[in-house]
């Protein structure tokens, strides 16, 4: 696994709100000032495998978990555009990384709130990429691949395990790209939070060596 160096913990005056939040590494993420220096992977995958998807509206004895849903991004993205670089398919499986400190604010919510979370998002999320030996902002054919990927998920998701009608998805999410119906079925059958955990840092791992 990949370890970064040791910094001192962010100060806070006694009557200013606490920003950041305390990992199981013992790394302490400041949401106004994300560092690379307190990102860890084992981190990411232990939260995303433990944040629920669809806000847990869906089927099955286990929640669908962000975790299982960057692997099955990440292998959609390999479908639809197979020259796709290993640096690339690390940021593919890391697209929703931030999850793992804000959790998966479901569309409709995050359209009540407005756009103040976005802010917040890109900062995580570009002290991940910089953690990890990527942009802090990714180019524009890469975040299209992953928005295309994105979405093939959500439609997938959707008619598979939170209840919607396909032609319902369809206007929602588009037409999607296709897996073989034995990696759909593997994709799509919700994982323990350990099997996806140990499987995001196997992907991971794969794609760092």
């Amino acid at each position: 696994m990949t370890s970064s160096p040791t910094r001192s913990a962010p100060q806070s005056s006694p009557s200013a709100p606490r920003a950041w939040q305390r990992m199981l590494s013992g790394r302490r993420l400041n949401l106004l000032d994300p560092s690379p220096l307190d990102v860890e992977i084992e981190d990411i995958a232990h939260g995303l495998s433990r944040t629920a998807r669809w806000n847990g509206q869906t089927t099955g004895e286990n929640i669908f978990s962000v975790a299982q849903h960057a692997l099955l991004v990440e292998r959609l993205a390999r479908r639809a555009a197979p020259d796709i670089d290993r640096r690339w398919r690390m940021a593919v499986l890391l697209h929703d990384a931030p999850e793992y400190v804000i959790g998966d604010m479901i569309s409709p919510f995050k359209a009540v709130i407005g756009g103040d979370y976005k802010a917040v998002e890109a900062r995580l999320l570009a002290a991940i990429s910089l953690r990890f030996g990527l942009p802090a902002t990714w180019p524009e054919p890469l975040v299209k691949i992953v928005k295309a990927a994105d979405r093939s998920a959500a439609y997938l998701e959707a008619t598979r395990l939170a209840g919607f009608a396909s032609d319902e998805a369809r206007r929602l999410f588009g037409q999607p790209t296709r897996l073989d119906p034995a990696l759909e079925a593997e994709y799509l059958t919700p994982w323990t939070a350990a099997s996806a955990k140990d499987r995001f840092l196997a992907r991971f791992e794969e794609l760092v060596s």
